[in-house]
């Protein structure tokens, strides 16, 4: 993983005048396709990226926490008694919403001291929050002595982002950060939560292409989707619109059918990339990322212009094989498919293009596929 550990450990000694014990290191995650499918107890695919953020810690001899953001230079300083939200909220929030969600696990923590560096780009929809939370419990739980499979720390951290941050994510993004693995996507049914490890083929490359339109769910129509799509499964007499199918949908108001049949048409498009994936289908899964954007921009009312303009470029540009939204969408990035000898070439014709176009300093990331949260030896 890319994260400066050393620098991180330096800074580390110098904000708290000793070295750290641990480092815990967390990915971050780009969703091959599966949008707006994991509140909704569908199918999700992403995969876990070489894009991270690590937390080095030490544990206290009191019940004091004590955490750095290097890269905000900035602090916090409170104890484990009285781990409420911080006025000012931020990466704040996300450490005492972590601690918030171990200790109410009836785990027993000792207080820490922690500093925070990262690489995964904030605000571009490629769930920087999951591995900040994931680093964050791991780092916690290793300085406090507590082995916790990484399946029930995703779990936590997912409660800590709904009751601290205020975004009713689904389990997706602290899944990945947890779960993945090198050189794998994970396939992730959300309603009976197994996994699966799916093979990414030989002779492509993942490149995110960030827009520059920053985005926080909170602060978009994220959650009001959300609240959509339960209340089209409610009109339907059903727990999620999972089990929900075309035929059903039809009955239900226009912007509710709309949100309904882009969920329903979704789920069945993950599980026809899972199996292109194994079987190498680069023509199929072209065809089933460009059915995906369609519908989210169309349908599901997720997409932006500049977005928009970004698959556009992508679908023309060298080695293309898929482009499409990813993430909760309002901004963000997309994520494409490139044949990986071309991958840098795309993604240079692709970003100069759209400043061209826009004004806007986009920006393409080559992503490898790596392990979920790690802890080691400072």
């Amino acid at each position: 993983m890319p994260a400066d550990t050393a620098n991180l450990a330096r800074a580390f000694a110098a904000q708290h005048g000793y070295e750290p014990r641990f480092i815990a290191e967390a990915p971050g995650r780009v969703n091959l396709i599966g949008e707006h499918t994991d509140y909704n107890d569908g199918f999700v695919l992403p995969v876990a990226i070489d894009r991270t953020v690590a937390v080095a810690v030490a544990p206290r001899e009191d019940t004091r926490v004590r955490a750095h953001s290097v890269d905000h230079d900035q602090r916090d300083d409170f104890s484990l008694d009285n781990a409420r939200r911080h006025p000012m909220g931020g990466w704040r929030n996300y450490v005492r919403g972590v601690l918030w969600a171990l200790l109410d696990s009836q785990l027993h923590l000792s207080g820490v001291d922690l500093s925070i560096s990262g690489d995964v780009p904030q605000g571009a929809g490629l769930s920087s929050s999951a591995a900040l939370e994931l680093a964050l419990a791991g780092a916690i739980c290793a300085a406090s002595g507590i082995e916790l499979p990484a399946r029930d720390m995703a779990l936590l951290c997912q409660r800590a982002e709904h009751m601290y941050a205020g975004v009713q994510c689904g389990i997706m993004d602290q899944f990945a950060a947890a779960l993945g693995r090198e050189g794998r996507a994970l396939f992730i049914d959300c309603q009976s939560l197994e996994t699966e490890d799916v093979p990414l083929p030989n002779g492509v490359a993942i490149v995110v292409i960030d827009s520059k339109v920053p985005r926080e769910l909170a602060g978009t129509p994220y959650n009001r989707r959300r609240d959509e799509c339960a209340e089209a499964a409610r009109a339907l007499g059903l727990a999620s619109l999972r089990s929900a199918t075309e035929s059903q949908i039809e009955s239900l108001p226009d912007a509710l059918r709309r949100r309904a049949r882009h969920v329903v048409s979704e789920n069945a498009r993950v599980l026809a990339a899972k199996a292109a994936l194994r079987d190498g289908d680069f023509g199929t899964l072209g065809r089933l990322f460009a059915e995906s954007h369609a519908s989210l921009r169309d349908g599901f009312e997720a997409s932006t212009p500049e977005i928009d303009l970004l698959v556009e470029l992508a679908n023309a540009a060298p080695g293309a094989i898929g482009a499409r939204l990813t993430g909760g969408g309002f901004g963000g990035c997309t994520v494409n498919l490139v044949e990986a000898s071309e991958a840098q070439r795309f993604g240079d014709a692709v970003v100069s293009q759209y400043r061209e176009r826009t004004g806007l300093d986009g920006e393409a990331h080559v992503c490898r596929a790596v392990d979920g949260m790690q802890v080691r030896d400072a």
